[in-house]
């Protein structure tokens, strides 16, 4: 069996998102880009952040922040900070392992 990425994790999650949500207008759910491709001072300078999540979601009217990671992956310390700071505000953070789990957040 092959060993899933955090991307191919992510991705199918996006993809069943938009299938059952984003597609119907209940929901957004978006990538936040932190790879540095350029200027790192221009990066900062317009709101770079080490730690932010993979993706946030919108999801009637509750906004979630989701992080991807590999069965045996682990948030960095600046992962961790973001976290601390997300749930600091009242909002919610999720570290997702799976598309399964990932359907979980949306079963009511």
């Amino acid at each position: 069996m092959k060993k899933e990425t955090e991307s191919k994790i992510q991705q199918d999650c996006f993809i069943w998102y938009s299938n059952n949500y984003a597609r119907h207008n209940i929901g957004i759910m978006f990538s936040v880009p932190n790879e540095s491709n350029g200027s790192q001072q221009r990066k900062v300078n317009t709101g770079l952040l080490r730690g932010v999540s993979d993706t946030i979601i919108i999801h009637k009217g509750v906004c979630m922040f989701v992080e991807f990671k590999t069965l045996t992956g682990v948030i960095s310390p600046y992962q961790k900070q973001f976290k601390e700071k997300v749930e600091n505000q009242g909002l919610k953070y999720y570290l997702i392992r799976s598309l399964e789990e990932f359907k979980q957040l949306f079963e009511i």
